[in-house]
């Protein structure tokens, strides 16, 4: 029975030992959770560790894997060194060990602080993120910590102290800014961390100014957020519950799509009637819901969980998304998986649900050039591969061209393809090495002193971006 008058606690690396739930850890569960978080995030709530985690099956319980680290998440000589140092402050010598360790995780893959980083007057925009024609990324600076942290998060250079790797903005007026003279632009995504942890009259502050009549190209509002799984009662008992609702509504009547990407790793996230309740009470005020996830070995590798999650949602009114690959940062080691066996997991998933849940996509990999999607495995020509296409890409041009890389039963990531039948690069490679601009935004004709910064260099060895 899940507790309504829950008022948000977080527990962190410094605070955790205070929760009830800290003596069911063995001693060395305890001391691999303090160690690994030195380096990467902690950060958990009295929800999550009252409804969501079961305690009769902990380490193998896939919400305690989706929040507390484990000790394979490190090197053995790595946890080591890090279980060496004392209580207390780490010395200059430690710290310049954490940083490496980091350092190492490739925090920011395929180069996001260059890449996709717009200018504005021959400025970078600071907490904001370009990459694609349609769409713009914004970080506000309020939104960028968490309910609770993800072991596997693909962003948690934002919560760790790296400053020059972090994405904030301050407030939206930049923003605006750089909107009024891309009226490509349609959408805007508010991500984070994650944009739920703000009070609502800090959200409305950063939303309220994208509805403006100059701003009329924007048809989308997507807000990110884990909220809906790891803290519900940002939508239903909160003191500003109902507030938020209202917020909601007020986009929906401005005539612009407002849809909250409900990030959901596992169907336990959703069980709970509190948590159906949530999505309920969004989808009430017209926005839309729509479900998101990467595939995570140790927590949701079941076909079977993936069809009862997307088959809950739609139940609910929620729109089935994409299930991701897991992104090469972090403890990636421990989470990924080979692509084989992804495709393998999202068919057997695909096959059990209606067509009202076949609106989900994947496995898809957000690689550099763009979003891959593995359409198959089939054997062509007399070479078997992998059938692949972008979703979306640096370049419109590409999107839904058929392509095909060799198949590699270990290969977890885009960069560790090669082209089939004996090619040398993908299509992409090669336009971008007969000097094709690998993005195609239109030009600015109102302030030609704006212009997307954007690295135009293609290559598969490239990671995520």
């Amino acid at each position: 029975m899940v507790n309504h008058e829950y008022r948000f606690k977080p527990y962190t690396r410094n605070s955790i030992k205070d929760a009830p739930q800290w003596k069911y850890l063995t001693p060395s569960q305890q001391e691999a959770v303090l160690a690994i978080s030195r380096v990467l995030p902690f950060r958990v709530n009295a929800y999550v560790l009252d409804e969501l985690i079961d305690w009769g099956n902990i380490p193998d319980d896939p919400i305690f894997r989706l929040t507390f680290p484990h000790r394979d998440m490190l090197q053995p000589a790595e946890l080591e060194a890090l279980c060496n140092i004392e209580g207390g402050r780490a010395s200059a010598s430690e710290n310049d060990l954490i940083k490496r360790m980091r350092l190492d995780m490739n925090p920011h893959p395929a180069g996001q602080l260059t890449h996709n980083v717009p200018h504005l007057q021959g400025q970078p925009i600071e907490g904001l993120q370009h990459k694609y024609r349609e769409t713009v990324l914004f970080f506000p600076s309020a939104g960028q910590t968490c309910h609770t942290y993800c072991t596997f998060c693909f962003r948690w250079p934002q919560f760790v102290g790296m400053n020059e790797l972090k994405f904030d903005a301050k407030d939206a007026r930049t923003l605006v800014d750089y909107l009024k003279v891309h009226k490509n632009v349609t959408d805007v995504l508010i991500t984070g961390g994650d944009p739920m942890i703000m009070n609502t009259r800090s959200l409305a502050g950063y939303i309220e100014p994208l509805l403006a009549p100059e701003l009329s190209h924007i048809q989308n509002i997507r807000i990110g957020t884990k909220s809906v799984a790891y803290w519900p009662q940002r939508f239903v008992t909160d003191s500003d519950a109902d507030d938020v609702l209202r917020l909601f509504e007020k986009v929906v009547a401005s005539g612009k799509n407002l849809a909250v990407m409900g990030h959901y790793n596992h169907p336990a996230e959703l069980r709970p009637a509190f948590a159906q309740q949530a999505v309920r009470r969004i989808v009430a005020t017209g926005a839309t819901v729509r479900m998101q996830a990467p595939l995570i070995r140790h927590i949701n590798e079941d076909p079977d969980g993936w069809a009862e999650l997307w088959t809950t949602g739609v139940k609910l009114g929620a729109i089935p998304y994409y299930m991701f690959v897991e992104r090469d940062t972090g403890p990636r080691s421990y989470f990924e998986l080979p692509l084989a066996r992804a495709y393998e997991i999202f068919q057997q998933a695909y096959q059990q649900v209606s067509g009202l849940a076949r609106t989900v996509r994947g496995p898809s990999m957000s690689a550099h050039p763009g979003k891959v999607v593995i359409d198959g495995i089939v054997q062509l020509a007399g070479e078997k591969v992998f059938a692949l296409q972008f979703l979306q890409a640096r370049n419109p041009n590409w999107v839904r061209r058929p392509f095909y890389a060799r198949f590699d039963p270990h290969a977890t990531w885009f960069d560790q393809l090669r082209p089939a039948f004996g090619e040398s690069r993908f299509f992409f490679e090669q336009e971008a090495h007969a000097g094709a601009s690998s993005i195609i935004f239109p030009p600015v004709r109102e302030n030609p002193t704006v212009a997307i910064a954007v690295n135009s260099d293609v290559d598969h060895r490239a990671t995520v971006s």
